[in-house]
């Protein structure tokens, strides 16, 4: 062996990474690049043995080079040492048992916290984050999300979601930052730059992910994975621009969609992958599978053959890593390599970047984790802390006939399925047991926090009843009921159903947003015994609750709120934080009544319009949220002299708390483009700012809208920016000011 062999120019940590690359890749067969392309799920290390014989065969023989070590679905809680544990043991198989020693890169889905291991650390779910109207926040617990799973063992984290959640059916809408593209942007960027910290030489830092592109949100029937059928006007208007933002906070992966978007399905798709990927929008990273999107295209969508020509569509198309391929994946991709229908430059233009991100990651130097630091890091209380903080910022109230906040002394009941369960307060995508799992639980906190007696009695389960009438008879012996009532655990299509606690076909459904039967009898009969009930919704969707809004005095929404989501409920509940929440999604009246969004595009109702003087009218419109102080506006205006289309538009305003104590509030600001040449939303959300202001005091609120913000994708144009007349408003102030064109 040379001295060179003994010490190869991809070992030297002090060589430039595209030196490092070049020279492994040099060494390289075809198979073991191909390997580096390919991933295997591979669960557990309590596996039996021929198991384990199947993972070294994945990384020895077919030299795969991305895996997912980490629970999927919540079938099992992975404990932080139990994670260590598989992380290290396949990386010592990448490392110690493989010719080049290439280390695995691994990934995990941590959407809202590494919350697939027991222990960790678990934020609101998407709508939850986004209820808080703060991109510092999503920046602070994504930041803190990347840490724990760095500690783990893992590099990548298949998130932010940026798809736009325009369809309250779909059973992913809880993973997404709500119904604004501008809301979604700003928190789908400010999680890239949570994740990605100060680079991927960060220690604390993974692989944000970008998904699902393009689109995915917007299914037929809102049922998960089925057609998407949309202009290139929404497609460009709607549903890319956080994907834009993403790519230009430095995300550095972006996963395909599923769905097939105007009959094309991305992991197929050169246009969508290539061309409007990295052609029009620029982005230079690597593109990842959603899990089994490659064997789609033959098996769902029957746009390739066979699953061999399904990899050759997917490479040909820009995929550079097949999620969960394994070694099937791997064997085809090598024939189509050695028959000529690949192209090895395609394959070695995808190899860089995976290599790039391993050698960038330290992970050549550094592949395994610590035990120690593990158990010491992930779930800490600085971090439960955090995690706290964001649950109390999403507090959203809908509705306070006076029945809050409580005083203290009161006799609570507490009832409804949703009361006394850890998991319903964690949501989709995170463990599916309870066992390891740290919180309080709504009962719990208010337990701890209440003056008076505490009764419960849950009534229900998510479709059953349970005694209700213990429920009612508890109730009316109490000041105060508290019914939390809502979904429970799911992803996708509502289900695994062994796992969501429901039978498949069982609420919750895509057919129905109302609660099911036995929650609605409970909420019923608790109202009728004369204690004021104050609806707690722990939820994925806006249901659709018309009748408590009607009948109940006070209603909260804690969405998927995480591990310390009871005790921001409590604390809500008895007015120790504000409750400052903005809904980042319409809340419809009925199923019926969906579409419901509130930057609806402009349209003419020649018929009926005195009767139905507003078909947009939801039950809780987007941006809503009350206060335990109240708030006055004044002096709206634009600060810019002259803007053009080429300038940022400057606007102020002033705020008020005009109540009694202490308060945050949401400052929304709305554009409207007077006269286009396309029709364009009635209102789009232009900025938005949260003030804390204590009684009496005033606050001036600047805020800075960039002029493409005023724009629009105009097909078989591009992106355009009209002179004219635009309306700006903020709650129930309103001005106008003039744009003129600016340089071409």
């Amino acid at each position: 062996m040379t001295e060179e062999d003994a010490d190869p120019l991809y070992r030297r940590p002090d060589a430039p990474v595209a030196d490092r690359v070049d020279d492994l890749l040099s060494r390289m067969t075809d198979a073991e690049k191909v390997g580096q392309l390919v991933g295997t799920y591979l669960g557990y290390l309590d596996v039996e043995p021929n198991e384990m014989d199947d993972v070294r065969e994945a990384v020895r023989e077919a030299h795969v080079g991305v895996a997912a070590p980490f629970g999927w679905a919540g079938s099992l809680p992975e404990t932080v040492d139990e994670a260590v544990e598989a992380a290290n043991e396949v990386q010592r198989i990448a490392t110690e048992e493989t010719r080049l020693g290439i280390p695995l890169l691994l990934n995990v889905d941590a959407v809202h916290g590494h919350a697939y291991v027991a222990g960790a650390t678990v934020f609101p779910n998407g709508l939850g984050t986004a209820a808080t109207w703060d991109p510092d926040t999503a920046e602070t617990v994504a930041g803190i999300t990347a840490a724990e799973v760095r500690r783990t063992g893992a590099h990548q984290n298949y998130a932010p979601t940026c798809d736009v959640g325009r369809d309250p059916r779909w059973g992913r809408v809880f993973e997404t930052f709500g119904e604004s593209p501008r809301l979604c942007a700003a928190m789908a960027a400010a999680k890239v730059r949570g994740y990605q910290g100060d680079g991927l030489s960060d220690p604390d830092a993974v692989v944000a992910t970008a998904k699902h592109f393009p689109a995915y949100s917007d299914p037929e029937r809102g049922e998960d994975a089925s057609p998407v059928d949309v202009s290139e006007y929404a497609l460009r208007n709607v549903f890319v621009p956080p994907f834009e933002a993403a790519i230009d906070a430095g995300v550095e992966s972006v996963m395909a969609s599923y769905a097939s978007v105007n009959g094309e399905p991305p992991h197929g798709s050169a246009y969508f992958l290539t061309d409007l990927l990295r052609g029009e929008l620029g982005f230079d990273g690597h593109v990842v599978s959603d899990w089994g999107g490659v064997t789609h295209l033959a098996a769902e969508h029957g746009t390739a053959v066979d699953d061999r020509d399904g990899v050759r569509q997917s490479r040909a198309a820009g995929l550079d890593i097949e999620s969960v391929g394994d070694t099937e994946h791997a064997a085809h991709l090598r024939e189509l390599v050695a028959d000529g229908e690949l192209a090895g430059e395609t394959v070695d233009e995808s190899v860089r970047r995976v290599l790039r991100l391993k050698f960038e990651m330290g992970l050549f130097e550094e592949p395994y984790v610590d035990e120690a630091r593990a158990r010491e890091e992930v779930g800490s209380a600085d971090h439960r802390e955090t995690a706290r903080e964001a649950a109390r910022d999403s507090m959203t109230l809908l509705k306070n006939d006076g029945v809050l906040p409580f005083d203290g002394d009161e006799d609570v009941f507490v009832g409804g399925p949703n009361a006394d369960d850890v998991v319903h307060q964690l949501g989709g995508w995170s463990v599916a047991r309870a066992d390891n799992l740290p919180g309080e639980t709504i009962l719990d906190a208010v337990r701890d926090r209440a003056g008076g007696r505490v009764t419960h009695e849950p009534g229900t389960t998510l479709n059953e009843s349970r005694d209700i009438d213990a429920a009612v008879e508890a109730a009316s012996a109490a000041d105060v009921a508290v019914l939390a009532v809502g979904e429970g655990w799911y992803i996708h299509e509502f289900g695994p159903s062994e796992l969501a606690g429901v039978e498949t076909g069982e609420w919750p459904t895509r057919s129905e947003l109302r609660l099911p039967e036995p929650q609605r009898e409970l909420v019923r009969r608790v109202h009728a015994t004369g204690t004021p009930v104050v609806g707690v919704l722990v939820t994925g969707r806006p249901l659709a609750v018309d009748w408590m809004a009607e009948h109940v005095p006070g209603i909260l929404a804690a969405y998927y709120p995480g591990t310390e989501g009871g005790v921001a409920v409590a604390e809500t509940l008895y007015g120790d934080t504000d409750p400052s929440g903005r809904l980042p999604i319409s809340i419809p009246r009925s199923t019926g009544d969906i579409p419901q969004q509130f930057d609806h595009l402009a349209h003419p109702r020649p018929i009926g319009a005195d009767e139905h003087p507003d078909s947009y009218d939801p039950l809780y419109p987007f941006g809503h949220g009350l206060s335990y102080t109240e708030f006055a506006y004044d002096g709206l205006a634009v600060e810019t002299a002259d803007p053009t289309t080429d300038d940022p538009v400057d606007v102020a305003v002033e705020v008020t708390n005009v109540g009694d104590r202490t308060g945050t509030e949401t400052v929304q600001l709305f554009a409207r483009q007077e006269a286009a040449s396309r029709v364009r939303p009635t209102r789009r959300l232009a900025a938005f700012d949260r003030v804390e202001l204590d009684p009496g005091e005033s606050a001036t609120v600047s805020l800075s809208v960039p002029a493409d913000r005023f724009g629009f994708y105009k097909p078989r144009t591009g992106h355009v920016v009209e002179p004219g007349t635009y309306r700006l408003s903020v709650a129930d102030r309103e001005t106008a000011f003039e744009m003129a064109a600016g340089s071409e």
